[in-house]
């Protein structure tokens, strides 16, 4: 993404990807770590289809989609069984 005529990077893991406004929602320092454990992968793998995928729809698409396991996972983490 681009701010001002410069490309913004995000450091996520160990990967310097160019800044993907969706990588937000893929954080998990925050978490207690329980639920880091859960996130934290789905975290490393948006990171990775943004280091390897071309910005578009489609890649939004994934990106959305891996969203929603991820949230998915950390509520049956909550929730086991429910």
């Amino acid at each position: 993404m681009e701010y001002g005529g410069e490309r913004r990077l995000t450091i996520f893991g160990s990967l310097i990807v160019n800044e993907e406004r969706m990588l937000k929602w893929f954080e998990y320092s925050h978490l207690p770590e329980h639920l880091q454990a859960v996130s934290k992968p789905f975290g490393e793998l948006a990171a990775k289809v943004c280091d390897v995928i071309e910005g578009g729809p489609e890649r939004t698409v994934a990106l959305r989609k891996l969203l929603e396991s991820k949230d998915a996972a950390v509520r049956a983490k909550l929730n086991p069984g429910g």
